[in-house]
């Protein structure tokens, strides 16, 4: 697919554009309305492609919980494995959808590979996440920032007090919730390990607040996120902050999601999730 086309379709996801807007921007692109549906469909998410781990598999516990959040009560997504033991913890963070039936199998998937893993949804305060992405990316804008960020130090907090994690815990998170991830480093001092995907960058005063092991994940193909890139490694190297960085070669924003079928890069994803595992067995297990 054309990358303008791509470009303007991560505008509007992130800018974002009014849908009235976009659609007349990709009429123009694609050359007309029929072809700028039929992008379209390549362009959206499709979750009935996003279970690889099925939600019955009889080797994990999955279960809904919330945990206490100051001002509201958090909902979240657990999975772990089915075996009683104390197991190193992972909080799973959405993209700007809310919590979805993609982040609940990357839960599940981490499960599989012997973690506890948290997904919370950072909408649980406007009701939750909707099934329609256009809304969730519209009450995003209504979330608060500051309290947002203790949703999710709270939900660190909560694993702590499970007798099923080993105390020891990291964050991962894609898109809006690499942004959240970085966030944690720079807020949670005793947070193990950090794994942003794509996400925004902490401002670079903050970055000597990070204690996390951190390893950070962009798509070559992401101009808008990957401009911040040089502050961020300059600031982390100045503050010897533990980092690893990679960039996947011709991978677009969005490429670890395999319910978005245009963006997803199979070999791309599947080498980031090996260096993921890598990374939190050293410093999580």
């Amino acid at each position: 697919m054309d990358q303008k086309i791509i470009n303007l379709f991560d505008e509007y996801t992130h800018k974002p554009l009014s849908r009235e807007v976009f659609m007349q921007r990709l009429t123009t692109l694609t050359g007309s309305t029929a072809a700028a549906f039929t992008a379209l469909s390549l362009l959206e998410v499709n979750y009935a492609k996003a279970a690889t781990i099925d939600l019955q598999d009889d080797r994990l516990l999955t279960e809904r919980v919330t945990y206490p959040a100051d001002d509201t009560e958090m909902k979240g997504y657990l999975a772990r494995p089915k075996a009683d033991g104390k197991y190193p913890t992972v909080v799973v963070i959405h993209e700007n959808r809310g919590l979805n039936p993609h982040t609940e199998d990357v839960a599940r998937r981490f499960a599989l590979a012997g973690y506890l893993a948290l997904a919370p949804d950072a909408l649980s305060p406007l009701g939750g996440a909707p099934a329609d992405a256009d809304k969730a990316r519209e009450l995003f804008q209504k979330l608060d920032k500051t309290k947002n960020l203790v949703h999710f130090t709270k939900a660190i907090d909560y694993l702590k007090s499970r007798k099923d994690s080993n105390g020891k815990i990291g964050a991962i998170g894609f898109c809006w919730g690499g942004g959240m991830t970085n966030q944690l480093a720079v807020n949670v001092p005793d947070l193990k390990a950090a794994a942003p995907f794509y996400g925004s960058q902490p401002d670079a005063a903050d970055v000597p607040k990070i204690k996390a092991a951190l390893q950070l994940h962009y798509a070559g193909n992401d101009e808008r996120i990957n401009a911040g890139i040089p502050a961020y490694e300059e600031a982390l190297k100045k503050a010897n902050v533990k980092y690893e960085i990679y960039s996947y070669e011709g991978a677009q924003h969005a490429f670890f999601n395999d319910s978005a079928p245009t963006r997803y890069n199979e070999a791309a994803a599947k080498l980031a999730w090996d260096r993921v595992l890598a990374f939190f067995q050293k410093n999580l297990g």
